[in-house]
């Protein structure tokens, strides 16, 4: 597939400059993993206060994802839209260094999260139809976002301990900033006028309404809530660990362990997707969580818990990869950020409904509210089994799309 040498730049070509993006875009995230609840309480903010102050941008980006997306997709270039959100991110947290008490921080903290939060499926979007414009793969270029935000979260850990945490605060401005930076160095997303930049079905929506089918809405709930029970995971595996005696030292690395199969399984999804439909891919995702929930909720030790996170390569990394496919497989560049949007929407509203919910079961049933998790992921899966039955992802002569 041929491509312009103004587009290339040499070895700087367009996937160069998004893997270089996707390196540092969750950066300054891994910081606020680390240390932003400790910093927050430092600044004489309660729990329910700092709950208040993460909860309250994810509510707000149910109404704004696809809004954002509708407005990228109307740009000239996805990249429009990714810039400008890059320069407001970038900008609002040196805000911080000058309000007080939970008020100010709560306005200043939900400014900056909304844009650093909406130009992630927009890039999603743009990137995986610039890949498929240019015969290249999209997996290996989102993986190095996974690896810059482990990264992060060693190197954060490091510089915290050594210089204190007054260097929170500046490292969170800094890595937005250069997440800013990185921002203006990507490439034109789009193709020529005219030309898709994504190999789709015939049938692909051109209005985010003309895709609001059955056996396309099902499987993004199904895996939405897949996801959910992920981030039940994320939120509150540590602190059950802990419980069952492991040590941080442990704990640490085991999450780390998953993180990392999950950018394996992206550096090598291009060979799968060849082979498999997505949505054929999705289902063995949703089935996967259910085996790993079913056997998380037995407190197993070290020796299944280290297979059991590997596995979140399937229970998760494959269905997300699997889900941005089917999307770009069944929508036009017309809807292209509207629809990924629409699909960031249905998991953040999982989210708020599954997290205090999980959150009150853990304090009830203690690791048997794993087996509601294994539900979750059950129903997911019954969820995209019924796409299918619906409407078959391949028929006579068609690629593996669907």
């Amino acid at each position: 597939m041929t491509t312009s040498v103004a587009e290339d730049r040499g070895i700087f070509t367009p996937e160069l400059r998004a893997t270089l993006y996707y390196f540092i875009q969750y950066m300054s995230g891994a910081v606020v993993t680390v240390y932003g609840g400790i910093w927050f309480a430092g600044q004489g903010l309660s729990a329910s206060e700092i709950g208040i102050l993460n909860a309250l941008p994810v509510l707000i980006m149910l109404v704004l994802n696809v809004v954002v997306g509708r407005i990228a997709d109307k740009a000239n270039d996805w990249r429009t839209v990714i810039v400008i959100g890059g320069v407001l991110a970038g900008v609002l947290p040196i805000a911080l260094f000058f309000v007080s008490g939970f008020a100010g921080i709560l306005i200043v903290w939900t400014l900056l999260s909304l844009p650093a939060a909406a130009v992630g499926p927009v890039m999603d979007a743009a990137t995986i139809r610039m890949t498929r414009r240019r015969g290249s793969q999209f997996g290996p270029i989102r993986a190095w976002g996974t690896v810059g935000y482990m990264v992060m979260l060693v190197a954060a850990g490091f510089v915290i301990n050594w210089l204190g945490g007054g260097i929170f605060l500046p490292m969170f401005v800094g890595l937005s900033l250069l997440r800013t930076l990185a921002a203006f160095q990507l490439p034109r997303f789009r193709g020529p006028e005219g030309k898709a930049s994504a190999v789709q079905h015939a049938g692909a929506a051109r209005r985010l309404r003309d895709a609001m089918k059955p056996f396309f809405i099902l499987p993004l709930i199904g895996f939405s809530l897949v996801i959910a029970t992920h981030n039940m995971q994320n939120a509150f595996q540590g602190l059950l660990w802990k419980e069952q005696g492991f040590s941080a030292d442990i704990i640490g690395p085991l999450l780390a362990v998953a993180a990392i199969a999950e950018a394996a399984l992206m550096f090598t999804f291009g060979p799968i997707a060849r082979r498999f439909s997505a949505r054929t891919l999705i289902l063995a995702s949703a089935g996967g969580a259910v085996i790993r929930w079913i056997l998380m909720a037995s407190e197993p030790g070290i020796g299944w818990l280290i297979p059991l996170q590997v596995f979140h390569a399937v229970t998760f990394a494959l269905g997300y990869m699997g889900c941005m496919h089917f999307i770009t497989n069944w929508t036009s560049d017309d809807i292209a950020a509207e629809a990924q949007g629409f699909f960031v929407m249905l998991q953040q509203s999982m989210n708020v409904v599954t997290l205090a919910g999980f959150g009150w079961l853990i304090g009830v049933i203690g690791t048997k509210a794993w087996f509601v998790a294994a539900g979750f992921a059950l129903v997911g899966a019954a969820m995209i089994l019924a796409s299918i039955v619906l409407h078959a992802p391949r028929q006579a002569g068609e690629p593996k799309l669907g």
